[in-house]
């Protein structure tokens, strides 16, 4: 809960009860069989139990969820279950009371935890316990967590911290799904993965006799977009085809104008149609504009939507999380294709051969005005050829008053956290790229090169760039990803330090030498080789302000 609380949504933005109804029967209709209803706290509102036990008559709906803070659970959970309430999560960040009070800003814990002992009682099994693991916070209780599941029938869910507005995330507290995983083993050195279902989110593991089980969702450090199904609809009545997306549509005011069924699944197949095929990585999703996730509902700009939306986000965000879909949308819906599939907008690219979840990158022609490669100002005539120390632009801050290269002085600059992001593309060809990616280079795995190499190269960029200050590098990351419409490698590198002065220059070295490296690993095969696409996609920090590419 942020420190200044939040702030709360006329009830005549929410959706109504009917309205609630209205959606859940046109997705159940077109193949939703599990929808969730989740928060914000959805057993705050009072016709929670009249919305399950409506959802409960419809045909095809096989799960009612919940996904509750736990607070009111003991009390209100038999009447749930008597409505028809399938499964819950409980949201539990903490086992110490103090520490609880602190996260939650409410005291509570011993009621979180008679909610959960009162739904193994009920009989749900598992009763899924959703943890987000915050270093500094509460990694230091992975273990005791763990243990929670040896003898109740719980799935201890660890969940990576993820950035949304005002929960202050930081690269440095987040604790990956590995490093988790390597302190749980190093306690229960037999745990055991399960089998994943194929839309799952989550890595599911036990331990031989223990009654539960833990699972990790790994949503930034191992993406899983590619086999993502869920939706999203607030409580104010926006639909979000993706968590970690900022673009939405109000479905509540086309339903308020009026809207026939057939014109609400075209709406609703467009904006699945326009769903990404992977969210953007962890250091572009923490610059992107996002609520709160207590607040995730209506966001000020909707580009998608043309009637006008509430501009409030709501207090009590009661989601509904399509899940499953037997089917994609009916004829209406025009190329959403079966299982939730998107239309062709963007070329497909297959997964890089390797253990953990596929990435995937895509890009935008650039269409920024200020990108513009010239380095004058636009009222500033270019200075002549000659004489050689010409007067030059308040623009060009590596030349000093007399025309000749100077290093910029940074000394009196303020340190801020810079981040840049660069890509490149790597046009191999047919042979070559069918080498790379059944990994049967002569030389070796042409992609695990690369991608060191890129990461060298950043760390080297001041050595190798005349001009580039040196930088100490407090993380950079390169992914590499096979484009097969393309016969291409797709190349993004990740730059991030805390100083003076930005990394855009590390992160476009970091991928132009991968790029050549790919291009020395494959040459033997093949010179028709084309490196290009190199680019700046994004940087944070400095003086001039922020840049993303369109």
């Amino acid at each position: 809960m942020p420190e200044e609380g939040v702030p709360l949504t006329p009830k005549a933005d929410l959706l109504t009860t009917r309205e609630i109804l209205t959606l859940s029967r046109l997705f159940v209709k077109e193949g939703v069989d599990k929808i969730r209803l989740t928060g914000g706290e959805p057993l705050i509102r009072p016709d929670v139990l009249d919305i399950v036990a409506q959802l409960q008559q419809l045909d095809g709906l096989k799960t009612i969820a919940i996904t509750t803070n736990g607070i009111n659970l003991a009390r209100l959970l038999p009447r749930l279950q008597g409505a028809g309430l399938n499964a819950l999560n409980i949201s539990l960040d903490t086992l110490v009371p103090a520490k609880f009070e602190f996260i939650a800003r409410r005291k509570g814990f011993h009621k979180v935890m008679e909610g959960i002992h009162k739904a193994i009682e009920l009989g749900y099994d598992p009763v899924k316990v959703n943890c987000v693991v915050m270093r500094g916070l509460n990694e230091d209780e992975l273990l005791d967590f763990v243990a929670l599941s040896e003898g109740l029938p719980l799935d201890v869910r660890f969940i990576e911290y993820m950035p949304f507005d005002g929960n202050k995330w930081n690269f440095k507290k987040m604790v990956s799904y590995k490093e988790m995983l390597d302190t749980i083993q190093q306690r229960w050195p037999e745990l055991e993965k399960l089998p994943e279902e194929a839309s799952s989110t989550a890595k599911a593991f036990r331990i031989p006799g223990f009654r539960g089980q833990i699972s990790f969702i790994t949503s930034m450090s191992e993406h899983f977009c590619g086999s993502c199904n869920r939706l999203r609809i607030t409580a104010d009545g926006n639909l979000k085809v993706c968590l970690f997306g900022n673009s939405e549509v109000s479905l509540r005011d086309y339903l308020r104008a009026g809207a026939p069924e057939e014109e609400l699944l075209s709406i609703i197949g467009a904006a699945v149609g326009r769903k990404k095929r992977q969210h953007a990585g962890m250091f572009n999703i923490a610059q992107m504009k996002n609520r709160p996730m207590i607040l995730i509902g209506c966001f000020p700009e909707l580009r998608d939507a043309p009637l006008t939306p509430s501009r409030r986000p709501p207090w009590n965000s009661l989601h509904m999380q399509g899940l499953r879909a037997r089917e994609g949308f009916s004829g209406q819906t025009g190329a959403v294709r079966t299982g939730w599939g998107f239309p062709p907008v963007l070329r497909p690219i297959q997964p890089r051969l390797e253990a953990g979840s596929p990435r995937r990158f895509y890009s935008a022609p650039p269409q920024d005005p200020d990108s513009s490669p010239k380095c004058l100002h636009p009222e500033t005539p270019a200075p002549p050829a000659s004489p050689r120390r010409s007067p030059p632009s308040d623009q060009l801050t590596h030349v000093d008053s007399e025309g000749r290269a100077s290093m910029v002085d940074v000394g009196g600059k303020p340190s801020t956290e810079r981040v840049a992001v660069a890509s490149a593309v790597v046009l191999l060809g047919p042979k070559a790229f069918h080498l790379v990616r059944q990994n049967q280079l002569q030389k070796g795995d042409a992609l695990a090169v690369a991608q060191l190499a890129g990461i060298q190269a950043a760390k080297l960029t001041s050595q190798l760039i005349p001009l580039c200050h040196h930088v100490a590098l407090s993380h950079t990351e390169v992914q590499l990803d096979l484009d097969a419409a393309r016969h291409a490698v797709v190349i993004q590198a990740s730059c991030r330090a805390w100083g003076p002065t930005g990394v855009e220059m590390e992160a476009l070295t970091s991928a132009s030498v991968a790029a050549l490296t790919l291009y020395d690993m494959c040459k033997a095969v093949s010179r028709d080789i084309v490196l290009g696409e190199i680019r700046l996609l994004s940087k944070t920090g400095g003086q001039r302000g922020d840049f993303k590419r369109s």
